[in-house]
């Protein structure tokens, strides 16, 4: 059934016609093999088909591209592949090869190979299943290291000794986890024994490339799978090892703390399904980070975390530097997490107009993702707990709701320009313009004046009779 489904779906495929007709001619033999092939099965959407030519690729690319009328072809002879898109489908070429490695690199010596030397470099024996698209076995499966059954029992292998894949290409300990997250599969316990011994081999790597494989890990249904599997390594302490710090339960006398690393994972899986946003998955992970380095006991209390939302926020900045993260989303994270215990602590009916909209200002454009965070952080197994949790972020966003409404805060800054404060004040470009502005955006925060131009106008030429100008 599910070869009569592969074949179906191969010929389906607008180009397949095109590429099988310039195999006869050419009498090579050409499959659609690895990624594809694995999501047919599963039934995934997929757009980025591998094919493989015994042959010379590079020439068959370009006659299937001349054929298609396809007239942006990438070459790239170094790797011997070639790609371009049709109709919404990006194909790639590659001619049959072997590859040999170094230990110092993970780049290999690559010469022209048969069939079976291409099927035996793959990296999963999911990823290593062959169809057929030349006429004489079109729709053929080939399923030389039994992958169909390993998609069946949700397990991922290598095709090979997974020490010396993983030696080989150490890159493939992380594909490896990332595919598990993506598909939630199980990892054989072989690849997991290679994965902790060559856990070092990952220095070989380039930090893009495993930042790129762990924000994927990151993307995924279940992320928790994928660190779960990092922890549980150790690579974790290779790649993330701020993350892998929060692993561990304390106790002292009657006292413990939960253990901050399965919280975090916990708290990225209820994240998951209600957003798409890898950066804010990324700051439910590291909302916790500074845990570990603010942890003391105190008598009476047990373990206290003073302040470790400020420290995690300013932790962030060298972990993005090192991680090769875009800074243009380091302020948004860092304002997650120290914002991460501001609303809990309005729930109080005590709380003033004034101490949300100083939170409400603070979050920004962020206040949504901010409770959808705090949300998500709740992972109590106490059902009521939870629902009383819930409903004091509900309290606490209606309030926020009233807020808004009343002091129209939703993009606030103060309703006077600077080039009106330095003409009134007769004063030219400087600190003393901001020290002005801040005071009147205070007095709306702080329910004084309220949030329109003419009060705060009124409230400036108040400051310019008092001398503020002159004075500060």
């Amino acid at each position: 059934m599910e070869l009569e489904k592969i074949k179906s779906k191969i010929e389906l495929l607008p180009f397949v016609k095109v590429i099988s007709e310039i195999a006869d001619e050419s009498k090579l033999e050409v499959y659609i093999v690895g990624g594809f092939i694995r999501d047919v099965i599963l039934n995934r959407n997929r757009s980025d088909i591998d094919i493989l030519v015994v042959g010379d690729g590079l020439s068959f690319a370009r006659r299937c591209a001349d054929k298609l009328g396809v007239e942006n072809i990438n070459i790239f002879k170094t790797f011997g592949t070639a790609h371009f898109n049709y109709k919404g489908y990006e194909i790639e070429f590659v001619g049959a090869r072997k590859e040999s490695y170094t230990r110092e690199s993970r780049n290999p010596e690559v010469s022209s190979g048969s069939f079976l030397d291409d099927i035996n470099r793959r990296d999963f024996t999911i990823n290593s299943i062959a169809v057929a698209v030349h006429p004489a076995e079109f729709g053929k499966v080939i399923d030389t290291f039994d992958g169909l059954n390993d998609i069946k029992n949700k397990i991922i292998k290598t095709p090979l000794d997974p020490k010396v894949t993983f030696n080989d290409d150490p890159l493939r300990i992380l594909r490896a986890f990332r595919f598990a997250s993506q598909l939630q599969f199980e990892i054989d316990s072989t690849l997991l024994d290679a994965a902790r011994e060559l856990a070092e081999r990952l220095s070989i790597i380039a930090q893009e490339r495993i930042t790129d494989e762990f924000m994927k890990i990151l993307a995924s249904p279940k992320p928790s799978i994928g660190l779960r599997y990092l922890y549980d390594t150790r690579v974790m302490e290779i790649i993330f090892p701020e993350i892998a710090d929060l692993g561990g339960v304390e106790q002292r006398l009657d006292y413990h703390h939960k253990d901050v690393f399965l919280h975090t994972c916990q708290v990225v899986d209820n994240i998951a399904p209600n957003t798409d946003d890898v950066w804010l998955r990324f700051a439910a992970l590291v909302h916790d980070i500074a845990k570990p380095k603010t942890k003391k006991f105190v008598d009476g209390i047990g373990w206290t975390f003073h302040g470790h939302e400020e420290l995690g926020a300013r932790m962030m900045k060298p972990i993005f530097k090192r991680m090769k993260l875009p800074l243009s989303k380091l302020h948004y994270v860092e304002n997650l997490i120290r914002l991460h215990l501001r609303p809990i602590a309005l729930v109080s009916d005590e709380v003033t107009d004034s101490a949300i909209r100083r939170f409400v200002v603070s979050a920004g454009e962020d206040l949504d993702d901010l409770i959808t965070l705090c949300r998500a952080d709740i992972t109590s197994k106490n059902i009521k707990k939870v629902e009383k949790y819930l409903d004091n972020y509900e309290k606490v966003m209606q309030k926020v709701k009233d807020v808004k409404e009343r002091d129209k805060l939703r993009a606030f800054q103060s309703p006077v320009s600077g080039e009106l404060i330095m003409k009134e004040f007769g004063i030219s470009p400087s600190k003393k313009v901001g020290e002005i502005k801040k005071a009147i955006e205070e007095a709306i925060l702080d329910g004084e004046i309220q949030n329109d131009f003419e009060a705060a106008y009124q409230y400036m030429l108040k400051l310019k009779n008092q001398d503020y100008g002159s004075n500060n």
